[in-house]
């Protein structure tokens, strides 16, 4: 079973550009890459223009050929990949994107040069409550 998410870009005019992605949706996974490889505007914009993600960063592809299935390469495998239709979704505002009843355990969102995590099963007065998202040092 997934741990879903939905990460998204703020847009200027304060509207939001999300995509769902289904696997390691914690912040511990998903947080920690998004963090170490789509750290810019123009990395998490060019993230989200891809659609619907099955998992943000693997080697694994939608081919059958053993070849392409396992790359050295490692990134987000899209749905789109596999020929489904599934691009960002707009929402209207930070409220709009973070209803309640949206499905994905995780928010993350790129704004003002940074991601920032929301636990969508812990909400405080309207919004879920902010999660701390912290890199592990190497020793």
């Amino acid at each position: 079973m997934g741990t879903r998410s939905r990460i998204g870009l703020q847009l200027s005019d304060d509207s939001i550009l999300s995509v769902y992605c289904h696997w390691d949706g914690y912040p511990e996974f998903n947080g920690v890459k998004l963090l170490e490889h789509f750290n810019s505007y123009d990395k998490a914009a060019e993230l989200i223009d891809g659609g619907d993600i099955s998992a943000l960063w693997t080697n694994e592809r939608w081919s059958n050929d053993l070849l392409d299935r396992h790359r050295e390469k490692y990134g987000p495998q899209y749905y789109s990949q596999r020929g489904e239709d599934s691009p960002p979704r707009l929402d209207a505002d930070l409220c709009e994107f973070l209803l309640p009843d949206n499905s994905e355990e995780y928010a993350y969102l790129f704004r003002n040069g940074e991601w920032v995590c929301y636990d969508m099963n812990r909400f405080n007065d309207k919004l879920p409550e902010v999660v701390e998202i912290s890199v592990p040092v190497a020793v």
